[in-house]
């Protein structure tokens, strides 16, 4: 499973010097993921309502490679590298140009509301391994 999101800065992401504040690229990482989701056919509120279905940050490794500044427009590529049991890892990168300026290993954990380790369930493990949407697969 491969998504692109584009993102653009805005101010409010940046910080006294017109540059992305560090903590602001795990937003736009985490947007990726979710829109990752819902291109294959997932909503988190659906989860989260219909099938008892959280999704936690349980590991974030960044590296950052060169600043990203108000007003650029960014692309967060989101790929999945694995998906078993109660756990996924994504690759992500954001870009500007095509130029990687952040990269990331991000470990997800799959939890109940009462903050248990649930199993993926296996309709959401099936579209993630095989990276297509949902309705593709009835």
């Amino acid at each position: 499973m491969s998504h692109l999101l584009d993102v653009r800065v805005y101010y409010e992401d940046t910080d006294h010097g017109g540059v992305v504040y560090h903590a602001n690229y795990l937003k736009f990482m985490e947007r990726g993921r979710t829109e990752a989701l819902r291109a294959l056919g997932f909503a988190q509120s659906d989860l989260a309502e219909k099938e008892d279905v959280l999704f936690a940050l349980s590991r974030s490794d960044l590296r950052y490679l060169r600043p990203a500044k108000f007003d650029d427009a960014l692309v967060v590529q989101t790929d999945l590298v694995s998906a078993k049991g109660a756990r996924m890892v994504f690759k992500q990168q954001v870009l500007r140009d095509g130029e990687c300026l952040v990269e990331a290993d991000i470990h997800i954990a799959c939890m109940n509301k009462a903050g248990r380790a649930k199993r993926i369930p296996s309709n959401i493990l099936n579209c993630l391994e095989q990276g297509k949407h949902i309705s593709e697969l009835s």
